[in-house]
């Protein structure tokens, strides 16, 4: 069987339901199903999306909407096909909470059908107080949200894993066998996010047989595809990215593309006292040499240090490489005209990313800005370290630039 590659981007929020209701309360009000559908088509140039807000009774009524109206079609498979452009993967991210609520962590889960998305829907009702809104709090730890998935027919991921607040290896545990024992190889996916990457993640062992997302998780329509992944595929289905996390009958997670993990909002240790990001110092830094405090944010990149089981990456075999790459978005002078007249014409940003040569781009914005998308789309820009949610930056000439990258 012929396979095709297809980029897929599978943490997308939703700031607002058709009707104006409130979603995601931190994401922007434009990020609608319809609104985020259209980008992907029109801009990015996405072909495989999963939309996490779709517990969210708010967004099921949405859904079945644009299926009444033949917008969107189920597809045997799973995923929810729109105009034979783009699969919808239905998707909803949870908090959980281990020893009593003291440690909180983001997961992610995905279900092939709509009906199977209503039933967790209902079921998630006896443990969040309001399902209209998105990413609640549940009063269920990490392994009875992988339960209550794996009941019914869903898959079970690891959202942004090293994140100083709310995640696994941030705030929970210094191993997933310590939140999931045996269970962990029920974990279909781990999500890097945007303060690490393959080659910290793969310093530690358990995580060998575990395949590695790059996603945006996006809160506004421009962050869509500012991480992402390439998958090879036979047909954009729920059932063949779910091959491809498994490195199954020869689909597979091709390629992983992202920020330097220096662009990061958590990447290094930042000290609350200087208000200063601690990245001359070798890591890991578990209190600030200048003030003497552990008043401190730990960076993952600290975090990992602490954790890891070897100081180099041990890479399996599966591993696909990661690729570093500024979104165009942040590249430095391009500016909206650039980037819509690059867009109008190549056809999106993965064209312009992947396809578009330094000849090409310059006939359109010029020499200067080639050079810089060139060097952005090769991770060679040069960067400052972020940390304390306080992003990195690009370095623009004899300054910097902060990047917005929210």
């Amino acid at each position: 069987m012929n396979l095709k590659s297809y980029y897929v981007d599978l943490h997308v929020h939703l700031g607002r339901s058709s009707d104006g209701s409130p979603v995601k309360i931190t994401a922007s009000s434009k990020l609608t199903f319809a609104n985020v559908i259209k980008e992907s088509i029109d801009r990015k140039g996405l072909d495989i999306l999963g939309i996490v807000d779709c517990g969210s009774r708010k967004v099921l009524s949405d859904i079945r909407d644009l299926m009444k109206k033949k917008e969107l079609v189920e597809l045997e498979d799973g995923g929810l096909r729109h105009r034979n452009k783009v699969t919808v993967l239905l998707g909803s991210e949870v908090e959980t909470s281990e020893e009593q609520g003291k440690l909180i962590a983001h997961h992610l889960v995905y279900f092939p059908f709509l009906k199977q998305m209503e039933e967790f829907s209902r079921t998630m009702g006896s443990y969040i107080t309001n399902m209209d809104l998105s990413t609640q709090r549940a009063r269920i730890t990490a392994k009875e949200l992988m339960a209550v998935a794996n009941s019914l027919g869903g898959t079970f991921m690891v959202a942004h894993a090293f994140t100083p607040h709310k995640s696994a290896y941030g705030n929970c545990a210094r191993r997933l066998h310590d939140l999931f024992g045996d269970d962990v190889t029920n974990i279909g996916a781990l999500e890097l996010g945007l303060s690490s990457d393959t080659y910290l993640a793969d310093r530690i062992e358990e995580l060998k047989s575990i395949s590695f997302i790059t996603n945006s998780d996006a809160h506004s329509l421009a962050k869509l595809g500012r991480e992402y992944n390439v998958m090879e595929l036979a047909r954009p289905t729920f059932k063949e990215v779910m091959l491809a996390l498994r490195n199954e009958m020869g689909r597979r997670i091709s390629a992983n593309y992202g920020l330097d993990p220096k662009l990061g909002k958590y990447h290094r240790t930042f000290c609350e006292t200087c208000e200063k990001v601690l990245e001359d110092t070798p890591p890991p830094v578990l209190a600030c040499p200048q003030s003497n405090t552990h008043d401190i944010v730990i960076g993952v990149l600290d975090r990992i240090t602490v954790i890891a089981d070897s100081p180099e990456p041990v890479h399996p075999a599966h591993r696909p490489q990661y690729h570093y790459q500024v979104p165009l978005e942040f590249v430095p002078g391009l500016g909206k005209v650039g980037l819509d007249r690059l867009i109008a014409q190549f056809g999106s940003e993965m064209a312009v990313l992947h396809e578009a040569s330094r000849d090409d781009i310059n006939k359109i914005v010029g020499w200067k800005l080639a050079n810089q998308i060139i060097l952005a789309r090769d991770g060679l820009l040069p960067l400052t370290a972020g940390g304390g949610g306080r992003y990195g930056k690009v370095a623009v000439d004899a300054g910097t630039e902060q990047l917005s990258l929210l």
